[in-house]
């Protein structure tokens, strides 16, 4: 396993997730900064944070239950991006984006929780 979170293609892929919502939300309308906006930013943020946070346990099993928390978090990020996109809130080649980013963060997020368990 990797020493440092940097080292994590799944935590570098989550920042690239959270790259593309701040360059989606910035088109979004002002009415929508204390709303989407800000729920869309803080839910991607939530899913690198939790990988590194979880990376700095001591044991696997913690570590699994921050994994599970960044899925979460990108299961969040997945269900606002259809919000934004059904409410016309951002340029749809950035939603696109943004879509693609999630799903390859929870596709990598669920074989890396199935790892860490076997582990455990």
């Amino acid at each position: 396993m990797a020493q440092d979170f940097h080292d994590l293609l799944v935590w570098q892929r989550s920042i690239e997730l959270s790259v593309a919502v701040y360059e989606l939300t910035k088109g979004f309308p002002k009415e929508e900064i204390y709303g989407l906006t800000s729920q869309l930013r803080r839910a991607s943020v939530s899913v690198a944070s939790n990988i590194a946070e979880g990376r700095g346990r001591l044991n696997n099993g913690e570590f699994r239950q921050f994994l599970g928390l960044a899925q979460g978090s990108n299961y969040e990020v997945q269900t606002q991006l259809v919000i934004a996109k059904r409410m016309n809130l951002g340029k749809s080649e950035h939603i696109d984006r943004a879509e693609k980013l999630s799903k390859e963060v929870g596709r990598m997020l669920s074989a890396f929780i199935a790892t860490v368990s076997a582990r455990s």
